[in-house]
């Protein structure tokens, strides 16, 4: 391999912010070479795990961004061992295709960035973190500046009030969050759906459906945005 061709990476891909922020950098510094994008989906819902986020919007998004998509389908209620056997068959392939790397788009919870390390380096892979270490609060308000459009889809209402679901993640929201809310969410206040930005080639127009509360969580349900007459 020449040494200046950076390494071939998939990044893990939630449709959310920091995910969107993660390929932004790395297209921006060229660190890695990203081909490809890896979500997880739950199978009985068809939608992103956690954020609840539809397969055809998720779809669109990767269309968007130029990037072939991966799914990891788990069952819900999914345990740790079948996440981890799923996931790993993943990295498996993806390792078989020559691939090199695996990014995520995590921030600063060690325990959860040592948990993807040993997930990935039971692979010849190499997991990389390129927003490790940065300023939440600097980091939510360049997500913005950059031009940045996303919608917050799914709210734990034990850390932050139901009401900010559906709302547009943007420099008002980032304004009446409390204290003590990470304003990038990294400690499972909220996850967000990025619909357009630097890294997109088109939007992805979005609409709002109804707010729901599921095991625990809140989430405000996307419909693809209807055709103009």
């Amino acid at each position: 391999m020449n040494p200046s061709t950076p390494p071939r990476a998939l990044l893990s891909w939630s449709g959310g912010k920091d995910s969107a922020l993660a390929l932004h950098r790395l297209r921006e510094t060229g660190a890695l070479a990203v081909e490809g994008l890896l979500t997880t989906i739950t199978a009985e819902y068809d939608r992103i795990s956690m954020h609840g986020v539809r397969r055809a919007l998720l779809e669109a998004q990767a269309e968007a961004v130029g990037l072939p998509l991966r799914t990891v389908a788990i069952p819900p209620g999914c345990t740790n061992d079948e996440y981890e056997a799923r996931t790993g068959a993943a990295l498996a392939a993806w390792a078989m295709e020559g691939g090199q790397a695996v990014a995520f788009g995590d921030l600063f919870l060690a325990d959860v960035r040592g948990y993807r390390e040993r997930l990935v380096s039971a692979h010849p892979l190499t997991p990389a973190f390129p927003l490790w270490g940065e300023d939440t609060t600097a980091l939510a308000r360049r997500f913005v500046a950059l031009g940045f459009r996303a919608v917050l889809v799914c709210v734990d209402p034990k850390q932050l009030d139901p009401r900010f679901a559906g709302r547009a993640y943007d420099d008002a929201l980032l304004d009446e969050l409390p204290a003590g809310v990470d304003p990038c969410g990294e400690n499972g206040e909220f996850h967000t759906f990025v619909w357009d930005g630097p890294v997109f080639g088109r939007a992805v127009p979005v609409r709002a459906g109804e707010v729901v509360e599921r095991g625990g969580f809140v989430f405000a349900d996307l419909l693809p945005a209807l055709p103009t007459a």
